[in-house]
């Protein structure tokens, strides 16, 4: 099933309540959670307060992807939040024990575990870490800024790690550049959740561009 994750990026975020309260009435199942500490990323952005007053003033589901440095101290934070799924970079993990505890901590709250990588990683960098995983998020963009272009050797990447992930129980899901131009062939190479930021933010009607990217995966 595919589904489409608007991501809290660009919205400002003391409109982000309501934002996130139109996508919920619009069918929504999952709000994309950029947090930026300024360091693993230039930009800094939505801290734990503010996700805080979303969760418990909106149904919306909770989608977390991390781009920080202080990785576990941030997991540690966030997943106090109980959302449903808390996503990592690779590329920010000291060393393999460190994820397992991050493994070990998010299993123990029952919170899906998502590794991401950046364009430059190879999918063959975490192939040892894909057992314990629940959701590979392949960024087509360098993380950090809304409204990039996406990437266009990113497709054979999605393509691959499609293949490698196709005998498990891994959700793929694509992030940065995703628009009208682009959703299809993301959708094609194998992506089940499409994380859409400007595109979705500023359209002139969300609703329709939802509906849009709907009936093409459902065709």
């Amino acid at each position: 099933m595919i589904k489409v994750l608007p991501s809290t990026n660009p919205c400002p975020e003391n409109k982000l309540l309501d934002y996130s309260k139109e996508l919920y009435n619009l069918g929504i199942e999952y709000l994309h959670c950029d947090v930026m500490d300024g360091k693993f990323v230039k930009n800094k952005c939505l801290d734990y307060e503010v996700l805080r007053y979303v969760r418990d003033n909106c149904n919306i589901l909770l989608d977390v992807h991390l781009m920080v440095e202080d990785v576990f101290e941030k997991v540690l934070e966030f997943s106090k939040l109980k959302p449903n799924i808390i996503t990592v970079h690779y590329e920010s993990l000291k060393n393999e024990k460190e994820f397992n505890k991050i493994y070990k901590l998010l299993k123990s709250k029952d919170i899906l575990l998502g590794l991401s990588i950046k364009p430059n990683t190879s999918i063959d960098s975490v192939k040892n870490l894909l057992n314990k995983i629940d959701l590979l998020l392949i960024m087509t963009v360098e993380p950090g800024k809304s409204g990039q272009t996406f990437l266009e050797n990113s497709i054979d990447k999605i393509k691959k790690a499609k293949d490698l992930i196709k005998d498990k129980d891994i959700i793929l899901e694509v992030d940065g550049g995703i628009n009208e131009n682009t959703y299809e062939e993301v959708i094609k190479a194998g992506a089940e959740f499409l994380v859409i930021g400007s595109a979705i933010y500023n359209a002139i009607n969300r609703k329709n561009l939802l509906v849009k990217i709907d009936n093409h995966y459902k065709n």
